[in-house]
C-alpha cells in the first residue's frame, strides 16, 4: 500500500472535486512525505519484455526516502529591522519557472547577507505582455508567513527622512555575475548594501550558483520552492478543476511539448518544415540568437532537436500506453499547425489542453504567467509527466524536481540522443522494428526515483539528497529532523522579537 504526503489525501489518486482541492492546498502548505510504492527504477534489456506499463501509473520506489526541507542544524531567526544590513530588491526575468528559481535564489541571497528582502519583482511585460506581478500570481501572505523563520520580507523599500522631507530609500543598482558564488554576496554585494542601505539586483536570473556547499541554504531553496511559493487561490482552483475533469475516468498523463517557434529557431532544427516555415524560423533566429550555422542531421543525432508531436506519440504508443489514455498537453502555440499535431491526435484522440478541458472563464481570466501557472499545476498533479525537451526548459526541469519532492511521482524523460537514430531511420523510410528499439531506450529509465545529481542536472531538477531524509538510517547527514522542529524555530523567533 502506498504512502503519501503528511496530508495523506494529497498523493492518493483524487476522485472527487472536493478531495482534489484539499489535496492541492495540502501540497503547498503541508510537510510533504514521499511514497514507498513499488516501481522499476532501471530496467535491463532482459526485463523490458516483462515490464507492464500500468506500473508507471504508480509512483516510483522511494527506497525509504521522504521529502524534508526543514533545518537540521542550528538555524537562527532572521534579523530584526535594526539588525538588518539593508534591503535587497530583485527583478526576476524570464518565464514562470525561471522567475520561480530566481525568487528562491533571492531569498537565499537575503539570508546570506543578513538583509531584508523586498517582495521580488516579476518581469511580465517583455515576455508575457501583461501587467501581472508577484501579487497577482502568488499568495503573498502565505509566502511571508512560511518564510518568517528564514528571512524578513517587506512589500517595498521604506521611506527615509532627509532634510525634513520623506522619500523612498534609493537602491544601488547592481548586475550580479551569472552563477555568482556565495562569497560574492558575502563580500562585494554585502559591502555595497552596507554602504547604500539598499541594493537592486537586476537582471536576476541564474545569479546564484546552484551548487552550494552549505546544505542548509539548499534546503532553504526547497522551502521557498515547494512550500512558500503557492499560487493564488483562483489559479489553484482552476488547476484542480481541470485535474478533476481529467481524472474523472481514471489516470491521466501530462506532456510538456516544446515545439514552438522560439525553441525550434533556437535549436536550428528546420529541415522538416516547408520553405515558408523555414524562412520564418531563420528570421526569428537571426533576430534573437547568435549567428551560427546549424546542420539538422547533426543537431538531431546529438539530441538537440525538440521531439515532434508525432515522435512523442510514437514513444508513448511503443511503451504500451493505450489509445484511450487521457493526455493533457502543456505548451504554447505549436509551430507548423495541424500538419504536425494531426498524427499525434490520431494515435491518442483524448488529447486535451487548458482551452479544451477548462471553462470559458479560464480563457477570459488567465493569461501569460497565470495561464502558465495553471499548466504547471496540472502537470504537477498528473499521474505521469512527460517532458519532451528538458534543456533549456526551466518549466520541464523545475516540474521534474517538484514531482520528485511531491512523492517521486512518475516522470518519463525521453532520451532524445538515444532515440535520434531510430527517428532518423524512420525519416529515411527504414521503420522496421522501431517500436522494440524505442522500448529498449525508454525502459532504461528511473521514472522519477531518487538518484544522485550529476552535472549538468540542475538542483531545481533534482534536490536529492539535500531536501530528503530517511527515518531509519545511521548516516547522520541523511537523518530526518525532529518532529518538533517548528516549535523550536518558533521559540527562537519569538525570543528574537522581544
Amino acid at each position: 500500500m502506498r504512502r503519501g504526503l503528511s496530508s495523506e489525501t494529497l498523493l492518493r489518486r483524487h476522485r472527487g472535486p472536493a478531495r482534489l482541492w484539499i489535496a492541492v492546498a495540502a501540497l503547498v502548505a503541508g510537510t510533504i512525505w514521499l511514497s514507498s510504492s513499488s516501481s522499476v527504477i532501471l530496467l535491463g534489456t532482459s526485463r523490458v519484455q516483462d515490464f507492464h506499463v500500468n506500473e508507471l501509473w504508480r509512483t516510483a520506489d522511494a527506497n525509504g526516502w521522504r521529502a524534508s526541507s526543514a533545518p537540521r542544524a542550528y538555524w537562527p531567526p532572521p534579523p530584526t529591522e535594526s539588525e538588518s544590513n539593508g534591503y535587497v530588491r530583485v527583478r526576476c526575468n524570464g518565464g514562470l519557472s525561471q522567475q520561480r528559481s530566481a525568487i528562491c535564489n533571492a531569498v537565499v541571497v537575503a539570508r546570506i547577507m543578513n538583509a531584508t528582502l523586498v517582495l521580488p519583482e516579476l518581469d511580465t511585460n517583455s515576455f508575457w505582455h501583461d501587467e501581472s506581478g508577484f501579487v497577482d500570481i502568488y499568495d503573498v501572505p502565505h509566502f511571508i508567513k512560511t518564510l518568517k523563520y528564514d528571512v524578513r520580507i517587506v512589500m517595498s523599500v521604506p521611506k527615509i527622512t532627509a532634510q525634513g522631507k520623506a522619500k523612498k530609500l534609493r537602491a544601488y543598482k547592481i548586475d550580479p555575475p551569472r552563477d555568482a558564488p556565495v562569497t560574492w554576496y558575502r563580500t562585494t554585494a554585502l559591502e555595497k548594501i552596507r554602504e547604500c542601505g539598499a541594493i537592486y539586483l537586476t537582471p536576476f536570473s541564474h545569479r546564484l550558483s546552484e551548487e552550494i556547499d552549505d546544505p542548509e541554504l539548499q534546503r532553504l531553496r526547497c522551502r521557498v520552492n515547494y512550500h512558500a511559493l503557492q499560487f493564488k487561490s483562483n489559479i489553484m482552483k482552476t488547476s484542480s478543476d481541470i485535474a478533476n475533469k481529467l481524472r474523472s475516468e481514471g489516470h491521466f498523463m501530462s506532456i510538456h511539448l516544446r515545439f514552438e517557434l522560439d525553441m525550434l529557431a533556437y535549436a536550428g532544427c528546420i529541415d522538416i518544415f516547408s520553405p515558408k516555415e523555414q524562412e520564418i524560423l531563420l528570421k526569428y533566429r537571426e533576430e534573437h540568437f547568435p549567428n551560427k550555422t546549424l546542420i539538422y542531421k547533426e543537431r538531431k543525432l546529438i539530441g538537440k532537436c525538440p521531439l515532434t508531436p508525432e515522435e512523442v506519440g510514437l514513444i508513448i504508443r511503443a511503451m504500451g500506453f493505450h489509445n484511450t489514455t487521457r493526455i493533457y498537453l502543456a505548451s504554447g502555440k505549436l509551430f507548423g499547425g495541424k500538419r504536425f499535431t494531426k498524427p499525434f491526435k490520431a494515435m491518442f484522440p483524448r488529447l486535451e489542453n487548458h482551452s479544451s478541458v477548462g471553462s470559458g472563464k479560464l480563457e477570459e481570466n488567465t493569461r501569460g504567467l497565470a495561464r502558465s501557472a495553471v499548466d504547471y499545476m496540472v502537470c504537477l498533479l498528473s499521474d505521469i509527466f512527460v517532458p519532451t525537451y528538458d534543456g533549456p526548459s526551466n518549466f520541464a526541469n523545475n516540474l521534474m524536481g517538484h514531482r520528485l519532492y511531491y512523492g517521486f511521482r512518475t516522470t518519463i524523460s525521453p532520451n532524445r540522443k538515444a532515440l535520434a537514430p531510430i527517428f532518423m531511420d524512420m525519416e529515411e523510410g527504414h521503420a522496421s522494428g522501431y517500436e522494440e528499439r524505442i522500448r529498449q531506450v525508454m525502459f532504461n529509465n528511473r521514472f522519477g526515483a531518487p538518484h544522485k545529481r550529476i552535472r549538468p542536472e540542475s538542483f531545481y531538477t533534482n534536490s536529492w539528497p539535500e531536501c530528503f531524509c530517511q527515518m531509519n538510517t545511521r548516516n547522520r547527514a541523511d537523518q530526518c529532523p525532529p518532529n518538533n522542529v517548528n516549535d523550536v524555530l518558533e521559540r527562537r523567533y519569538q525570543k528574537r522579537k522581544i
